[in-house]
């Protein structure tokens, strides 16, 4: 039987989800939709992030922030949910914590909100529908 060692990968690289230090990045996924926040941790957790929790409203993704607090590195948030919206989240969530890595998924037509969200300290945006390089390139950036 053959092993991986008598396949040599030729572009071996260290996936993208990992801190310097090897250990993974974790994130937290706030979105209404649990299609989108599986589709969002496939893509990550692809790449070695850790999801640390999933929230389905921005009151829920603000009592988890706070939780995880401070072993969580990112949160992606849904600018529009039930209960709380995704910009009253983020608010929330940089009262608590100037120093928190927000990206806002939003779908088209809601560039007010978003560029609100920018404003109150998200560091990107993602527009639905995903696409995996952008979801990824766009986490990384926020990550730097």
């Amino acid at each position: 039987m053959k092993t991986k060692m008598d396949f040599p990968s030729i572009n071996e690289r260290k996936p993208d989800g990992l801190k310097p230090d090897g250990t993974p990045y974790r994130v937290l996924i706030v979105d209404d939709s649990m299609f989108v926040s599986k589709q969002i941790s496939q893509i990550l957790t692809s790449e070695g992030f850790e999801i640390a929790g999933t929230a389905s409203d921005g009151e829920e993704g603000l009592e988890k922030y706070k939780e995880l607090y401070p072993n969580i590195d990112l949160v992606t948030m849904d600018i529009t949910m039930p209960k709380m919206d995704g910009v009253t989240s983020l608010e929330k969530i940089i009262e608590f914590d100037k120093e928190a890595r927000v990206i806002m998924i939003s779908a088209l037509g809601k560039q007010d909100l978003v560029k609100k969200a920018l404003m109150l300290g998200a560091k990107n945006y993602i527009v639905k529908p995903l696409d995996r390089a952008k979801v990824l390139e766009r986490v990384l950036m926020s990550l730097q």
